[in-house]
């Protein structure tokens, strides 16, 4: 919305910085982290009356079982601060940022029912693993669709990159490897941060850094020269990416005010979901999917213990991990909640920072 009023530059040329887009994405993060701090008392009241409190697992960390009934489904803030942040500052034409913003609130929605099930049933079961993986299928088939039959996505589309090769791996895998990867990305990120969201302020600051690699990621790949420079994949109108990645670290930073030890509020499915998919769908389309792996290599430790726990247990009987996902078997081993987020907090930056490295050494 703001972007129109760089239109009247040649009637008040101060309105031409809205043109840029390293100014509407610190706007979009600005917007966004103040949305979460300042509205989020009201919505945590608000979900305390309608008595939206957590579910806790049974079997989990014996420490939890004071959260039970701490408000959860937080994640509707998160959402509705990104959607509000990329309404003012993004170009709303762009159809990266649409599909971006229209994945945001897809995956949010799959989430809020598996909330909507746990509070009916009270219970810590939702939505069955293949209600879940159907629904995400779903949402698969309309973004290969849309970046199939878009003029300026259709080739980008079918290539597979790697880091640390200049030109693609891949010139052209098919519609079908093409929508197969497109759906182990979605799939895939979207339920590593849901198991990630164990403790308090664990998933939503792993979430910030990893969105601000990959803000940084959508500026250069939407900017031809920087492109070319760094030898990566050049995606014409994915710089208004940057818009929306800064709105997820502004809001994913805002969220964490109110989500530090101890947790005043729960993202909820409807948070975790929604985040894994906006991180997923950014990687998909400026083309930086395996990089995905690295910058996202808490979410992947998350995941992976928990494959393993599960295989380990089924062949031989016998538990790799203390407790899966990992941020319980560290808690399991002595150390405190706090010192595990913070620890896994310092990894994330780290991961996120080795992620951006891949551009440059090419």
């Amino acid at each position: 919305m703001l972007y129109f009023l760089s239109l009247l530059g040649s009637w008040f040329s101060p309105l031409r910085v809205f043109q840029y887009i390293t100014v509407r994405t610190v706007g979009a993060a600005a917007t966004a982290f103040l949305l979460c701090v300042l509205c989020g008392p009201w919505v945590i009241q608000r979900l305390r009356d309608f008595r939206i409190g957590q579910q806790v697992r049974t079997g989990n960390a014996p420490d939890h079982a004071h959260k039970r009934n701490t408000p959860t489904m937080g994640g509707v803030l998160i959402i509705a601060s990104m959607v509000t942040a990329c309404l003012l500052w993004a170009r709303p034409s762009n159809l990266f940022v649409q599909l971006a913003v229209a994945t945001l609130c897809y995956m949010g929605a799959v989430g809020f029912w598996d909330d909507y099930i746990k509070l009916r049933r009270k219970h810590s079961d939702g939505l069955s693993a293949r209600a879940k993986m159907g629904l995400q299928v779903l949402w698969t088939l309309v973004v290969v669709v849309s970046l199939s039959t878009h003029a300026e996505s259709a080739e980008r589309f079918r290539q597979f990159m790697v880091p640390f090769h200049k030109a693609p791996l891949i010139d052209d895998m098919g519609l079908i490897l093409s929508s197969l990867l497109v759906l182990v990305v979605l799939v895939g990120a979207t339920n590593a941060v849901n198991l990630t969201d164990g403790l308090d302020g664990l998933a939503i600051g792993c979430t910030s850094s990893a969105s601000l690699s990959y803000l940084a990621m959508s500026y250069l790949a939407g900017h031809a020269i920087f492109a070319n420079y760094l030898y990566i994949p050049y995606v014409s109108g994915a710089g208004e990416l940057a818009v929306f990645c800064g709105s997820m670290a502004g809001a994913s930073l805002g969220f964490l005010w109110h989500n530090c030890h101890p947790a005043k509020v729960f993202m909820g499915d409807t948070g975790s979901l929604a985040l894994g998919g906006a991180l997923a769908i950014t990687a998909v389309l400026i083309k930086q999917e395996v990089v995905l792996i690295l910058v996202g290599g808490v979410f992947v430790m998350e995941a992976v213990s928990v494959m393993l726990q599960v295989a380990s247990f089924k062949l031989t009987g016998n538990r790799i991990f203390r407790m899966a996902p990992i941020h319980h078997h560290f808690e399991k081993k002595g150390w405190s909640e706090t010192q595990v987020t913070i620890r896994f907090w310092i990894l994330s930056i780290l991961f996120a920072l080795l992620g951006l490295l891949t551009l440059k050494l090419r």
